[in-house]
């Protein structure tokens, strides 16, 4: 059995136009309706509002550490080859949004949540509900002035306000633990090759002690040609190091660039140069091949203990100084709710949904709601009778059978046969027999009928009546 939902009829006729002079004769017999209803709505949102815990909002802005000019920019030049590895260390383009990324770290949330134990405060289960709870509440931006804001809110006015400070001190410590700035990048850099170089100069040592000649040998025989040698490698790998570190930030027809590869192509061509010399007068190979290395790996020590010194001294002056310009303090006023606002709000969509529902209304006693029923006896043959509001705005009953014997592209053709009544201009509102086209399509719980009603002269309109159908039954 079919249950016939919703059999709803649109009639064609020629003043079916709606003018704005029908809208707004609408709305003027629905004036009521739509001038308190909104009121009653916005004085109640406004009654609940008073009931709505406050919450408040503390804000901090900072100016995150800067990335100064180094002062080893000037020695750099001093130091030759090595000199390009400041560049190397460049800073970011935008320093402000890496740290507004810092203090959205999981490191830095969970600092936080440990800190004031926000899983219970927010009532949390797993950390990751406070993270995202947190997330919602503080709200971290970079302004273009280079500023920094952490703007929280919480119910508690001074919460919001250490929470915000703690913000800051939290991303403090955190740089603490990170190479950020140029200094401490390069610091670190030359940190570690100045132990791998240390090792190496003692392994070199080691084997020039092991060739059986001491300090003082060494200090009376002259073995200039080897220590400039030695010196020259030492360059030579300081300035493939620069190079190196070029590559990372400079293209090869940078103007810079190609003057590191004209240097080091010179220097390459000396050592070369001096290698060739220095084999033909070496008379004694392993004291002098142990003797270059050592003196190699000492002048690259040399240089990077320069160097490693410098990047101290900017690191311990530049520092990752965090300048708070504004101190959260504890808010006074409440940021939320905003009872004007909430008022206002509830009053202008609680109008706007009574205006829908107004001309919904309408709509629908113009579009015949109704409800019916439907059995089908077999693929051609079904029974139907129902109930729904005509044209003519009163009550229509109907009963009749279809018969449906077509079908195209999934689609059932035929006609309904059966009578109506309800119809004030037709028959005295009696009963009256109809034959009317119609096409239905059958889904497994859902169909949908569609017949075309003729009009008869001025005692019935045409109809084009649309019924969907719920299935309660499988056959």
């Amino acid at each position: 059995m079919n249950d016939t939902v919703n059999p709803k009829s649109s009639s064609v006729q020629a003043s079916n136009e709606v003018s704005l002079l029908d809208l707004l004769q609408i709305v003027a017999d629905n004036i009521k309706l739509l001038t308190v209803g909104p009121l009653a709505v916005g004085v109640t949102a406004l009654a609940i509002s008073f009931a709505i815990p406050p919450t408040y909002t503390a804000a901090t802005k900072f100016l995150p550490p800067q990335q100064q000019q180094s002062m080893a920019a000037g020695m750099l030049s001093s130091l030759g080859a090595l000199g390009g590895l400041a560049g190397a260390a460049a800073g970011l383009k935008n320093p402000a949004d890496q740290y507004v990324a810092y203090l959205k770290s999981v490191n830095v949330q969970d600092a936080l949540i440990e800190r004031f134990k926000l899983q219970e405060r927010y009532d949390a289960k797993f950390k990751v509900d406070a993270r995202q709870e947190l997330s919602k509440n503080a709200r971290i931006s970079a302004g273009k002035d280079g500023l920094i804001t952490v703007e929280v809110d919480d119910k508690d006015a001074q919460v919001s306000a250490e929470l915000a400070n703690a913000h800051v001190e939290e991303l403090q410590r955190l740089l603490g633990q990170l190479a950020v700035t140029e200094a401490q990048q390069r610091r670190l850099f030359f940190e570690k090759q100045l132990k791998q170089t240390q090792d190496k100069l003692t392994q070199a040592e080691q084997a020039l002690r092991n060739s059986g000649v001491n300090a003082s040998v060494l200090k009376s025989n002259p073995q200039a040609a080897v220590t400039a040698l030695a010196q020259l490698q030492a360059q030579v790998t300081a300035q493939e190091v620069k190079v190196a570190s070029l590559r990372g930030y400079l293209t090869e027809s940078a103007p810079d660039f190609k003057q590191a590869m004209t240097e080091l192509g010179a220097l390459r061509a000396q050592l070369n140069k001096l290698e060739n010399s220095s084999s033909k007068v070496s008379s004694d190979g392993d004291y002098v091949t142990r003797y270059r290395e050592f003196k190699y790996q000492e002048t690259l020590f040399e240089l990077f203990a320069k160097q490693y010194e410098v990047a101290k001294v900017d690191e311990a002056r530049e520092g990752a100084v965090i300048q708070v310009l504004d101190l959260a303090q504890t808010p006074e006023k409440k940021s939320k709710p905003k009872k004007a606002l909430i008022a206002i709000l509830a009053t202008l969509g609680s109008g706007f949904a009574l205006l829908l529902y107004v001309f919904l209304r309408q709509g629908l006693r113009n579009a015949n709601p109704g409800i019916g029923f439907e059995y089908r006896i077999d693929d051609t043959w079904s029974a139907t009778a129902g109930r729904f509001r005509n044209s003519n705005n009163a009550n229509s009953n109907y009963v009749g059978a279809y018969y449906q014997p077509w079908t195209w592209a999934g689609v059932k053709l035929g006609v309904v046969a059966g009578a109506f009544n309800g119809y004030p201009n037709a028959y005295e509102g009696g009963w009256f027999p109809a034959l009317i086209p119609t096409a239905s399509l059958e889904g497994q719980h859902w169909g949908l009928n569609v017949a075309l009603v003729p009009p008869l002269k001025d005692r019935l309109y045409g109809t084009v009546s649309f019924q969907l159908k719920l299935r309660l039954a499988t056959p």
